[in-house]
């Protein structure tokens, strides 16, 4: 933990994001959860159309849950670094036997980004590369992806709706495409739901001339049933 969130849980009273459990951060019942997680093959249902495999590392629910939520909303950014284990676990099961990854996390409008303060998943995607650095696998971030135009709040929305609302949301940054052709490239997000913003996201990467190999993401909410193809 950072000297400044350690600083803050000692003065202030801390508690921990997953239990609300009295002390730091995140304590270690829920640290252990973490390092627990079985990633699983995610599919939604319906599968979007155009959806590389999807692999999540955990249901979203309970301590992961309010976890992504404190991390990405309450800027609890000593979050980042265990959720970028978590993350990294799903990144591994999706590469297989790969030693190399390109991870492209999915962007956010700048709006929303001056609104929290601060950009969740590209920490928690630095995080995750620096976790399979460690572990040996050549792993970089890649900004490659834009957002072109902002769609409407997809609360609510049924699956078709999400998928039309994010049509042409994103755009490839084509100073990416020469570097990034032939090499492995997940698209990562925090939670999988319908699927629609991952589709959208590597359907505008392959317009851009990149290919992409799957997506993995943190989480995937329970109309998601663990499958191992």
């Amino acid at each position: 933990m950072p000297v400044r969130d350690a600083f803050v849980d000692l003065v202030l009273g801390g508690r921990c994001a997953g239990c609300e459990r009295p002390g730091v951060t995140l304590c270690d019942g829920c640290r252990e959860l973490l390092t627990s997680v079985t990633p699983f093959r995610a599919w939604p249902e319906p599968r979007p159309a155009g959806l590389p495999p999807p692999t999540a590392s955990a249901p979203y629910a309970d301590e992961l849950r309010k976890l992504i939520v404190a991390h990405k909303e309450e800027a609890r950014y000593a979050l980042a670094r265990p959720l970028g284990a978590v993350l990294a676990a799903a990144v591994r099961t999706a590469l297989g036997e790969r030693r190399a990854v390109w991870l492209c996390p999915v962007p956010s409008a700048r709006s929303t980004v001056r609104q929290r303060g601060h950009d969740p998943l590209r920490r928690i995607t630095r995080a995750a590369a620096r976790t399979l650095q460690r572990q040996g696998i050549d792993a970089r971030t890649a900004a490659a992806l834009r957002v072109v135009r902002r769609p409407d709040d997809q609360a609510g929305l049924s699956a078709e709706r999400r998928t039309a609302n994010l049509v042409g949301a994103f755009a490839a940054r084509s100073r990416w495409a020469e570097r990034l052709t032939d090499q492995p490239v997940l698209v990562v997000d925090d939670v999988i739901t319908t699927g629609s913003t991952l589709a959208e996201a590597c359907r505008a990467l392959e317009s851009g001339g990149i290919p992409v190999l799957g997506c993995a993401v943190l989480a995937a909410t329970r109309r998601h049933k663990p499958s191992g193809s």
